[in-house]
């Protein structure tokens, strides 16, 4: 059985979502198909965003929880993190009394793997402690964007749905604003502090959960941070006296080394996000779509020199047959684990969640194996340039049509997953039933196969608690992980519309659906450089350069996050 431990999520885009083993094994997400239509007009304004000024009226107060005090306290942008054991007999409670009225709430939510049945021992407990009746709508979660257009586009919207950031393709936002009720009445200003797991959640989570002007939200909190890691076999590396690179030429010549076809061993993945990361690319991953600030003028990141260069050192490593062939096929981190195991390549980005992830799987089997993480390097050799993340990618929404006894049964539900890592609420929400999901051995959780198939990625994706890194089977992982954000984060900057909640006008929202496969094209060698180029003339062309006056103006009456 593999290891389990308390793990949170760094970070949670599309691609560090995904690729977390917190969520089971889960496969890229597909497109985002238009919403066929939302109705309703009413709920504030459809597109643009939310001023601080506009913002400090309706944020809820923050009150820090001091419940449980961090090993590691957050910095830079990291999160925190807890490298002791675990002692079930000194976990206090985040929740003094059951706040739930006996209500019954119907949640829809993405779900990775085989959904358990309903009336589950996690499920009844989870609800007992709360004091609602939970009701679960689990949906695949790798086609989840089709089941959110049908359902937001019909009249019958379940009490609660969520929404992951890379799902808000299209005419979501508009119908988020529709759909979906004002929590403002209940949370804003200090009538939070009837719920203290929520006050505990980063003022900046909740600004992203402003929709239409309106408090919507309840967020999933991530470190602003970056999440992407170049990983590594560190084991191999000391066993071969391999040095860790600090530029992009260093990373080529290791990378040629490392390569021996014949033996079956290549020196990474696709680095495409280590490239970006290296020559400072402004992040893209979720909207507002790359665009910053520079010089005074408003630019995206497909228009920047360091867009096309990350490209091309990145195409070189192709060239330089230094990428595993899986690669060069589209396969990619979530088939990685065996063949990296195995030494068929030694280095590959991705999510911080794998760091852990990844140790886990092969603790027993190869006790040998080390996976650690590379500190991202400036491309020619200085200090890197990075870009914040948003600091909540995955929210909660009760429908607009819930009356006030079945909201308050919700925010009863998130004040009790929102409980802070060393509680008894989170080992409720996270493990379970000590004896029926989880043992304790030597101070380490571990689930058990009852374990294994009901506690999965349910009532955590209502609300969480401020990022956490805790892997108490691993302690040095966690260590690691926060002290690599850490350092990183001294590195990193905030663009321009950093924490904004913004929704672009739906004639525009689809002009870069195609970048990303140019960009696979381009490294791989099936389309050029120039080809990217002629994508942005054309991106301009077809609204790029309205898109960007309709920023610049947001920026004009806005004020940037980054000032």
């Amino acid at each position: 059985m593999t290891p389990n431990a308390a793990s949170a999520s760094s970070g949670p885009s599309r691609r560090s979502f995904l690729a977390s083993t917190a969520v089971a094994t889960a496969a890229v997400a597909g497109g985002m198909p238009l919403l066929a239509a939302c109705g309703g007009s009413e709920g504030g304004s459809r597109d643009g965003t939310t001023s601080a000024k506009d913002a400090k009226k309706i944020l809820p107060a923050y009150v820090a929880s001091n419940v449980v005090k961090p090993d590691i306290p957050a910095k830079n942008g990291s999160a925190s993190g807890f490298t002791g054991k675990l002692d079930l007999s000194t976990l206090k409670a985040s929740v003094t009394k059951k706040l739930g009225k006996g209500g019954k709430v119907t949640v829809m939510a993405p779900f990775w793997g085989s959904p358990p049945k309903q009336n589950n021992a996690y499920y009844t407990a989870m609800n007992d402690l709360i004091g609602v009746d939970v009701v679960w709508q689990n949906q695949d979660g790798n086609t989840y964007d089709q089941k959110l257009g049908a359902v937001l586009a019909s009249s019958d919207v379940p009490d609660v749905v969520v929404v992951p950031g890379w799902n808000m393709g299209g005419k979501i936002p508009s119908a988020i604003i529709s759909k979906f009720a004002d929590l403002g009445p209940y949370l804003s200003g200090d009538k939070v502090k009837e719920y203290p797991n929520l006050a505990a959640i980063p003022t900046d989570a909740w600004r992203r959960s402003i929709f239409g002007g309106k408090l919507r939200g309840l967020p999933m909190p991530a470190p602003s941070a970056p999440s992407m890691v170049p990983l590594y076999r560190q084991d191999i590396f000391e066993k071969e006296g391999y040095e860790v690179p600090k530029s992009c030429d260093e990373f080529m010549g290791l990378a040629k080394e490392i390569t021996n076809a014949r033996a079956k061993r290549w020196a990474c993945l696709d680095m495409k996000w280590t490239a970006f990361q290296a020559f400072g690319v402004f992040s893209g991953s979720e909207k507002p779509l790359g665009w910053n600030l520079v010089d005074g003028k408003l630019v995206n990141r497909i228009e920047t020199e360091e867009f096309l260069e990350a490209l091309e050192w990145s195409r070189k490593l192709f060239a330089a047959g230094v990428v595993h062939p899986d690669s060069k096929m589209g396969k990619n981190a979530p088939d990685a684990g065996p063949k990296f195991a195995a030494g068929e390549f030694l280095i590959y980005p991705n999510n911080i969640s794998q760091w852990w992830g990844r140790t886990a799987e092969q603790a027993t089997q190869n006790p040998d194996f080390k996976i650690w993480g590379m500190d991202v390097w400036g491309h020619d050799g200085g200090d890197p340039t990075l870009w914040a993340e948003q600091p909540a990618g995955i929210f909660a929404f009760v429908s607009k049509k819930a009356s006030e006894s079945v909201i308050r049964d919700v925010l009863a539900v998130a004040n009790v997953t929102a409980a802070p890592y060393g509680t008894k609420e989170y080992m409720m929400t996270n493990y379970g039933v000590e004896g029926t999901h989880y043992t304790v051995k030597d101070g380490v959780p571990v689930k058990t196969d009852k374990g294994n198939i009901e506690v999965m990625n349910a009532y955590v994706m209502v609300a969480s608690p401020a990022a956490t890194l805790a892997h108490p089977d691993f302690p040095e992982v966690a260590r690691g992980q926060v002290e690599w954000q850490q350092r990183m984060g001294a590195f990193t900057k905030k663009s321009s519309f950093w924490g904004m909640q913004i929704t672009e006008p739906a004639r525009y929202t689809n002009l870069t659906n195609d970048v990303e496969q140019l960009e696979d094209d381009i490294v791989r060698g099936r389309k050029k450089i120039s080809d990217m180029q002629q994508f942005v003339s054309d991106w301009k062309s077809k609204g790029g350069d309205k898109l960007r006056d309709w920023y610049q103006k947001l920026l004009d009456e806005n004020g940037s996050a980054a000032s």
